[in-house]
């Protein structure tokens, strides 16, 4: 006899969950019972908002590409964790947000903090239900996993009446799930090949969800052998080697002029994983709605997505594991045509990551070269949304899978979470995360889950005392009427020591290296502000430059 609490952390240990994020409350005690005597198998992390543990989750589910777990309790700490389900939704990131509900005889009362789940994230999990008995939470477990991760991944929200976790049961545990994926077919592949005939310029763009290190180099294998140039999708750079000659830059906001030129002249798109999103594909303008500007070849893991805004020649259901395997059997040209094409494109690329003149004593894109040059090649870089993460896209080479962790819902906030996530999922590699000033307040709280659980990340602020990416909206529209985007920050360094972390304050460009070497070997979490100058509002841009260009 087990209580529905017990069953259901019991198939979480079944499943190989070992880690799970939340924030305790009362509507969930029995888990957190449950899970003390199993504390052997599973850890909780408790974490210190919602938002923060969600965020947590949807990290260690891009990692791991197994569904990240969290629990919420009701009412407030659901609708916290919701920006957490929202981000696994858009990011097709595996997800279970478990939440404790009212007891079954108050529902449909509005009773303390009561929300019907099912109606609430209905548009934005692939799945949420209510689990109203103990006897089928092997069940409700198991469909979780399945869902999460077959087909297109994505988040599932349960919802875990009170009284349904104290009940006793006698069932039997459910099986480990395995994910249902599809492959290409032969036909598929045949199709492919003829294609491949054809173009002068093609490109090949690499994202979305399912990808592994062995995907990730027998794709390097291909591009190589048939001389292909290589593009990311929006804060997915980490598909691909990027300091290999067959990488050309990746899309997304602020995106190479010359590489969105040649998006437009490529006579064949070969798109694998990346589902077509508005920032990779500009508002959906780079390569058209509904049928494609460019021969459009397009691989993806679930055919509901498949042709369901751009229309492709060649629509290929496949999980991309299992379409990058089937790739090594191709033969290959003897000589491309477009081999002169990818060096071009591959030359652009080079010149536009080179170090840039900025205005003010802080250099971003120097301090994130000697980065590159010195952070070992398997480290984590995390970031959340702001003006501020379009420097470390542009300036940071990715080289290996699972090195960039990176919103594709645009989230603020997420960067210091994902970050400890990240150093607890490998706490032998370096993490390193990236936030705006206004993005790191709203989720700086979890420093103290990264010292309380020895997670030893490394943490930049990159302050320019505003909301930078609205500030930059604001002056294209409405030059010199700021509005709500300033900022009066505190001493980001204090408040890291007050948290019981390292903390450092950068505001010359040659003061970074001493700073984060200091960081690195602290041994317990570290923080470096940078203060960076508002003015010098992009890579490319300034304030005054943006204003001009208004009149």
């Amino acid at each position: 006899m087990r209580t529905g609490a017990e069953l259901l952390v019991d198939q979480l240990i079944l499943n190989g969950v070992d880690t799970a994020f939340g924030v305790p409350g009362e509507s969930y005690l029995a888990v957190l019972d449950a899970m003390y005597a199993r504390s052997d198998r599973l850890r909780f992390i408790a974490c210190r908002q919602e938002g923060g543990a969600a965020f947590m989750a949807e990290a260690w589910g891009k990692l791991s590409n197994a569904p990240g777990i969290c629990f919420a309790t009701r009412g407030p700490g659901a609708t916290n964790a919701s920006i957490g389900v929202h981000t696994a939704a858009q990011d097709s990131t595996p997800m279970i947000l478990f939440i404790g509900q009212v007891g079954s005889v108050d529902v449909e009362r509005e009773a303390f903090q009561e929300i019907d789940y099912r109606r609430m994230f209905g548009g934005i999990a692939k799945w949420s239900a209510q689990i109203d008995r103990a006897d089928r939470v092997p069940e409700f477990i198991q469909r979780a996993f399945a869902v999460a991760t077959s087909g297109r991944p994505g988040p599932v929200v349960l919802a875990l009446p009170e009284d349904m976790l104290t009940q006793t049961e006698q069932v039997e545990d459910a099986r480990l799930v395995v994910p249902a994926q599809a492959g290409p077919t032969p036909d598929d592949m045949a199709k492919l090949a003829a294609r491949l005939a054809l173009p002068e310029r093609p490109l090949v763009l690499l994202g979305g969800p399912g990808w592994t290190q062995t995907a990730s180099d027998q794709m390097l294998s291909f591009l190589r052998a048939w001389s292909l140039p290589a593009v990311t999708s929006f804060r997915a750079k980490d598909r691909i080697d990027n300091t290999d000659p067959v990488y050309v830059g990746d899309l997304g906001i602020a995106a190479n002029p010359k590489l969105l030129r040649r998006v437009a002249d490529a006579d064949l798109l070969l798109v694998i994983g990346p589902r077509l999103d508005e920032m990779t594909t500009g508002a959906y303008e780079r390569i058209g709605v509904p049928s494609a500007k460019q021969a459009l070849v397009h691989v993806f893991p679930d055919a509901t997505e498949l042709n369901r805004i751009t229309h492709a020649e060649l629509a290929i259901c496949s999980h991309v594991e299992r379409f990058v395997a089937a790739l090594g059997g191709m033969d290959r040209p003897q000589a491309p045509v477009w081999k002169t094409w990818a060096e071009d494109a591959r030359d652009d690329y080079e010149a536009y990551v080179r170090q840039v003149a900025v205005l003010g004593s802080v250099n971003p894109s120097e301090i994130l070269g000697w980065l590159q040059t010195n952070l070992p090649e398997e480290s984590i870089m995390t970031n959340g949304a702001g003006n501020y993460a379009g420097w470390v896209h542009r300036f940071h080479a990715h080289r290996r899978m699972h090195t960039q962790l990176a919103p594709l819902s645009g989230a603020m906030g997420y960067g210091l979470p994902a970050a400890v996530a990240a150093k607890l999922k490998h706490p032998g590699r370096m993490v390193v995360a990236n936030s705006g000033d206004g993005c790191f307040l709203m989720n700086g709280q979890e420093l103290a889950t990264a010292v309380q659980y020895e997670a030893p990340i490394i943490s930049l602020v990159w302050d320019n005392g505003s909301y930078g990416t609205i500030r930059m909206h604001q002056e294209r529209h409405y030059p010199g009427r700021v509005s709500g985007t300033e900022l009066k920050n505190p001493d980001f360094a204090a408040y890291a020591r007050a948290f019981g972390a390292e903390g450092y304050t950068v505001e010359r460009t040659q003061d970074f290296p001493d700073a984060f070497v200091s960081a690195r070997n602290a041994g317990r979490p570290a923080l470096i502000h940078i203060k960076t100058d508002v003015e010098q509002i992009t890579p490319s841009t300034t304030i005054s430059a943006l204003r001009e260009a208004k009149r």
